[in-house]
């Protein structure tokens, strides 16, 4: 017995040594934690119980049978976070550059399998070279074994990446099915195709950093939902992140007490909207002043900024928060907005979590670059996400809501439950210069006769009551109140049990 003890315990202290110290030390030297030390600092202490830290690679072409490390570039298994359960995997890069072979997706599946089984969310810590190109095809095979959970279980489980490596061609496409991508600055990038191959495609010269950095992807193209200074932030602020979300979808969103009143007024919201329709205000003030202690979890701030997105609590229970920002492009919708908004509302609407909406839109962003983009389809993705979505639908209108975009904006027409307005709210096809200049294009030389014309269409629609008058508005209220009217909204649709009509699935417009 006591030589399987010590047989047990060499084998677990190679295992846990990974690519050796001198591996562990190149990771230190860029600034980077390794696959067990990412673990620790990301779940409750004592809490990670290992699997398969004894596996090995298959392969015997190539070298490969001296290249054996236990545990294969990957520590996998479960633990808590917040005394939640989660599965995770980390990759090591210290172990063959962390590359994916047979066995170290066999491993992951296995965590996927079982998270599924139970109920429980996955997070992955990518950190790897890519498929293992000694064993061909398997190392393929594994990452499609891969791609083929992270879709069964998609509205299923929370997914979450945490790339903090490279994480370049098939495999971007495993956290490109998640819910959720974070990055890590100067250490993490992710490509289909690396600076090398560009450059000799398209004769393009790009660093990996310009091409698929955590800057690029959290700014430019929308990929990656946050990006982080180091391993150690990107591991806290995602274990703050987990307290947002259900375990599975049929589990109910994590609450958490608070001593903030939910009939608490804030007075300065009365003055938040400027008396000059043209000027800007931030929408954030008021998502910070209506939520649980001003806290707010915003995704992807530095992409699409003229949305805003991301999760606060109200009384407690996670919300999730859709507003216009007029600080940006006046708050217009444009194609990258209503793509990124439309993710995130079906994500809350595959997890029942409440989705809150502040309107301040003008309309769609006009221009050939957004027609030729493709803007009608793309509008269409949030237009759709909304119609579908079945859990509780605040919305509140500040100010402007002209034409298409009110509809879209989780209006009372796409079965929003409680629609509130300001008084400063703006309910009309278009704003009162353009509907005039429109309407009355015969006299657009008088000057006079137009001005009177713009401050009789004003008047006329340029307030919440004509739609109100219709039911399309259930109460206009003052600001101040807004939180208190948002947490009595929210409470009284707690039990709300709606159902869309049988079908395998619907056909978004992709």
């Amino acid at each position: 017995m006591h030589d399987i003890i010590r047989q047990l315990d060499a084998e677990r202290a190679l295992a846990l040594l990974g690519g050796g110290e001198q591996r562990i030390a190149a990771q230190h030297k860029k600034g980077k934690l390794t696959a067990r030390e990412r673990l620790e600092i990301l779940l409750d202490e004592g809490s990670f119980e290992e699997w398969d830290m004894f596996v090995e690679h298959r392969c015997h072409d190539f070298g490969m049978a001296e290249e054996s490390v236990p545990g294969d570039g990957v520590v996998t298994g479960y633990g808590m976070i917040n005394g939640r359960l989660v599965f995770v995997f980390s990759q090591d890069f210290t172990v063959l550059g962390g590359s994916l072979s047979e066995t170290h997706a066999e491993k992951i599946c296995k965590v996927m399998d079982h998270a599924m089984k139970v109920g429980a969310p996955v997070i992955g810590l990518n950190d790897s070279g890519g498929a293992r190109i000694q064993e061909g095809v398997a190392s393929l095979g594994g990452y499609a074994e891969v791609f083929q959970r992270n879709v069964l279980a998609s509205g299923v489980i929370p997914q979450i990446s945490l790339i903090m490596g490279p994480c370049a061609g098939g495999a971007v496409y495993s956290p490109a099915m998640t819910d959720f991508i974070f990055m890590v600055k100067d250490s993490s990038y992710m490509f289909v195709t690396g600076p090398e191959v560009v450059k000799t495609v398209t004769h393009e010269a790009v660093t990996a950093e310009e091409l698929g950095g955590a800057v690029t992807h959290t700014t430019r193209s929308g990929v990656a939902d946050l990006a982080f200074e180091t391993d150690v932030e990107a591991l806290l602020m995602l274990r703050r992140f987990f307290n947002y979300l259900p375990l599975n979808n049929r589990d109910t969103p994590p609450f958490r007490r608070t001593n903030d009143p939910a009939d608490r007024a804030e007075a300065s919201l009365d003055t938040l909207v400027p008396d000059n329709p043209n000027k800007p205000y931030d929408i954030k003030e008021l998502i910070h002043k209506v939520a649980d202690d001003a806290e707010f979890f915003e995704l992807q701030p530095n992409s699409a900024k003229n949305i805003v997105i991301g999760f606060a609590r109200m009384e407690g229970w996670p919300v999730g928060i859709v507003a216009n920002q007029p600080l940006v492009l006046a708050g217009c919708l444009d194609i990258k907005s209503a793509i990124k908004a439309a993710r995130f509302v079906r994500f809350c609407d595959a997890f029942a979590i409440p989705i809150i909406t502040f309107v301040d839109v003008p309309g769609f962003m006009p221009g050939t670059a957004q027609e030729y983009g493709g803007i009608i389809k793309h509008g269409a993705k949030l237009l759709y996400a909304y119609a579908e979505c079945t859990v509780p639908k605040v919305t509140l209108i500040t100010r402007k809501a002209y034409g298409g975009a009110y509809d879209v904006m989780s209006s009372k027409h796409l079965r929003g439950d409680v629609n509130l307005a300001w008084p400063s709210a703006e309910i009309a096809v278009m704003g009162p210069k353009g509907a005039v200049e429109i309407i009355f294009r015969e006299e657009k030389g008088d000057s006079a006769k137009i001005a009177a014309r713009e401050a009789e269409y004003r008047e006329k629609f340029a307030n919440p009551f004509i739609a109100g008058r219709r039911g399309y508005i259930d109460d206009v209220i003052l600001p101040h109140d807004t939180r208190k009217r948002i947490c009595r909204s929210l409470a009284m649709l707690r039990a709300k049990k709606l159902e869309n009509p049988w079908r395998k699935h619907g056909n978004i417009p992709l």
